[in-house]
C-alpha cells in the first residue's frame, strides 16, 4: 500500500431512497440492476458501496430477501472486493426489526448509524430514538459490523459522542456529514469546516466523509478532498451529473470524483485500502 494520507475512499449511494424511475429511468431498482451498478462502479474506482433496496413498487423499503439478492450477487463476484455498507435506514416509517435485520443476518463490513431524530424534507420524521440507537449500535458490535454515523447536524455528532462514552459505540469513529437535506445543516465549505470541528473536539481520531445534496454538491465534495476527508457520491444523493443534465449512471459521479481527487494530487483508495483506513481489518 501507499501513503494513506495521500488516499481519499470513493464511496458510492447507488439508489437510496427517493428516486424512482419517473424521476431519472438510470436509477437502479431491482436487486440485479443495483449489483451490477456497484459491480460497474467499483471497476471505476469505488471502495466502499451504500446499499438501498426498494419493493416491487419500487419503493423504499428493508425488504431483506432484496438485501440477501444483491450482497449475494456482489459476494458471487471473485474480482470485486468493494466494501459492502447496507443501509439501516431504508426510508420513513420502517420497522426497527427490519431495519436491523439486514445487516446483522448478512454481516456486511459496515452499516449506517444515523445518531438522531429529525424532520425529514420539512414533511415527515426520520426517527431514530434512544432506545433504538442503544439496541443498533450493541448489535453491530455484537457483529462486528462498523457503524457510518451518518449526522445531519451537529448535534447529531455530540449524540455520538454520548453514545462512545456509554460504550454503545466503539472508536475510532467513522462519520458521513450529510448536508443539503432539508430538515438538516445546509451544505457550504463554512458548515463542513464546521461539522469537521465538532467532530475534532468529540472523537479526533475519527475518519470521515461528506456529500451534498443539490446544487452545492460539487462544493461539498471539492471542500472535503482539500481538507482531507472521504467523500460520498451516487443518485441516491443527487440524480443530476450538472444543472439540467440527468445522469446517465452512477458510475458518471464516481469517475468525476477520481479525477478530482487525482487532479488535486491524491490518489484513490482501494478497497483494501479503505479497510486500513476504516479499522476494517
Amino acid at each position: 500500500m501507499g501513503d494513506l494520507k495521500k488516499k481519499r475512499i470513493i464511496t458510492v449511494a447507488t439508489t437510496g431512497a427517493w428516486p424512482t424511475k419517473e424521476n431519472t429511468p438510470n436509477v437502479p431498482i431491482e436487486p440485479e440492476e443495483i449489483a451490477e451498478e456497484v459491480y460497474n462502479c467499483w471497476k471505476e474506482g469505488a471502495a466502499v458501496a451504500h446499499i438501498h433496496v426498494r419493493n416491487d413498487e419500487g419503493k423504499a423499503a428493508m425488504e431483506f430477501a432484496k438485501f440477501e439478492k444483491v450482497v449475494s450477487l456482489l459476494r458471487a463476484k471473485e474480482d470485486c472486493d468493494i466494501v459492502l455498507n447496507l443501509t439501516t435506514s431504508g426510508g420513513i416509517g420502517l420497522k426497527e426489526d427490519d431495519r436491523i435485520k439486514p445487516f446483522y443476518e448478512l454481516k456486511p463490513e459496515m452499516a449506517s448509524y444515523d445518531c438522531g431524530t429529525m424532520n425529514w424534507l420539512h414533511t415527515s420524521v426520520f426517527e431514530n430514538n434512544p432506545a433504538f440507537l442503544e439496541r443498533l449500535g450493541t448489535l453491530m458490535q455484537e457483529v462486528n459490523v462498523k457503524p457510518e454515523i451518518e449526522v445531519f447536524d451537529p448535534g447529531m455528532i455530540y449524540n455520538a459522542q454520548y453514545y462512545l462514552k456509554k460504550g454503545i459505540l466503539k472508536g475510532p469513529l467513522h462519520f458521513q456529514f450529510c448536508m443539503g437535506c432539508a430538515g438538516g445543516i445546509a451544505a457550504s465549505t463554512k458548515n463542513l469546516v464546521f461539522m469537521h470541528d465538532c467532530m475534532m473536539e468529540v472523537a479526533p481520531d475519527s475518519t470521515w466523509s461528506a456529500f451534498g445534496v443539490g446544487a452545492r454538491a460539487m462544493e461539498i465534495l471539492y471542500a472535503a478532498v482539500a481538507m482531507g476527508g472521504n467523500v460520498r457520491v451516487g443518485m441516491e444523493d443527487n440524480v443530476l451529473y450538472k444543472k439540467g443534465v440527468i445522469a446517465e449512471n452512477n458510475m458518471v459521479f464516481v469517475a468525476r470524483a477520481k479525477r478530482i481527487i487525482e487532479e488535486f494530487g491524491l490518489e484513490i483508495a482501494t478497497p483494501a485500502e479503505a479497510r486500513e483506513i476504516l479499522g476494517l481489518v
